[in-house]
């Protein structure tokens, strides 16, 4: 049972910005404190011991246990973790303010991103933005489109970068990067090939190899043979354009991958057909947490990724902090093509 805390006292619960790093990286580590250890380079004895001082001092358990392992989020353990990553968040921001103003040119950023984004995107941005910033530390995670908006909802990461799920958020402010659209990869040879025009019922045919549900715009794939009255055979889907490609190599199908990942020297020995007018286009966007601070080397990426996106314009993203504002910033804007 809990002693007595300060508020019941008549005093008020001190807490610690340390107590509240740990019970959060234990909350983003499935209650391992073990590992949650191990990322931050401490002692579990002394996490352990500092999150029950923290209950102790609150008068809740914010984990319940079973024995001595931690089982699950007690409710008012998710409300208090809530509050503890906005506080982190903000003291993060502070030290952000700090090193701008001590340190214009060093620092982190970290960015979430999907697999297409990271090999055939972000390269030559990050390679020009390094040459800029040499003393930047850059990390990327990646995952699905879900994973990773949700890492820059939580603050894992400092930006998001990708095609869906950021609308899904409302902690985020999401601006378009760019367009971009689909091209069909067969092999020398292919019936495909020899067409003057390519069509969806052409396409449908033939097996299909895409990406997986909920990837790299393949709703808007889905959509257009759904609209078409048509069912194409998908034999085969993955989350890497280079996996897609592979199978296609193997005669397993027709290839439908964006057409940013088709290189001519890499893919030389895969045909490479336009279909961009037989589906929409897609919208590649960035994310970050409202009520963010933006160092300028932040601000400078964005810029790098996409040059309609400068420092004033993101500021007014961040001023309005709506997601729906971001309609409103972009009309009659023409989305540069990947």
């Amino acid at each position: 049972s809990f002693r007595q805390s300060n508020a019941w006292r008549g005093g008020s619960p001190v807490v610690k910005l340390q107590q509240l790093r740990y019970i959060w990286e234990v909350a983003h580590h499935d209650l391992n404190v073990s590992a949650t250890a191990q990322s931050l380079f401490t002692s579990q004895p002394g996490i352990s011991k500092q999150i029950r001082l923290l209950e102790d001092e609150l008068g809740v358990e914010i984990f319940a246990r079973s024995g001595k392992h931690l089982t699950h989020v007690t409710p008012a353990g998710d409300v208090i973790l809530d509050l503890a990553g906005e506080m982190l968040r903000k003291a993060d921001s502070i030290k952000r303010v700090a090193q701008e103003f001590s340190d214009e040119t060093a620092g982190t950023l970290s960015i979430a991103t999907t697999h297409t984004q990271a090999r055939y995107v972000l390269p030559e941005v990050i390679k020009r933005f390094m040459a800029q910033y040499p003393d930047v530390a850059l990390a990327m995670k990646q995952g699905t489109p879900p994973q990773v908006a949700q890492m820059a909802a939580d603050g894992e990461v400092d930006f998001v970068i990708a095609t869906e799920a950021l609308n899904q958020f409302a902690s985020l402010i999401t601006l378009p990067c760019y367009r971009w659209n689909r091209c069909v990869v067969v092999p020398e040879g292919h019936p495909l090939v020899s067409l003057t025009h390519c069509s969806l019922e052409a396409i449908a045919e033939h097996p299909i190899v895409t990406y997986t549900t909920g990837f790299t715009g393949r709703s808007k794939l889905d959509e257009a043979f759904s609209d078409r009255g048509l069912i194409p055979r998908v034999v085969f889907t993955a989350v890497d354009s280079d996996v897609i490609k592979t199978y296609v190599r193997l005669g397993l199908g027709v290839g439908l991958i964006a057409g940013m990942a088709y290189d001519p020297e890499l893919d030389a020995d895969l045909i490479k057909i336009d279909v961009s007018h037989l589906f929409a286009s897609s919208v590649t966007s960035v994310g970050f947490r409202k009520g963010s601070f933006l160092r300028g080397y932040m601000h400078d990426f964005i810029n790098e990724l996409a040059p309609h996106l400068g420092k004033e314009v993101v500021q007014e993203a961040l001023s309005r902090a709506k997601l729906t504002d971001r309609i409103a910033l972009y009309e009659g804007i023409e989305l540069p093509e990947h």
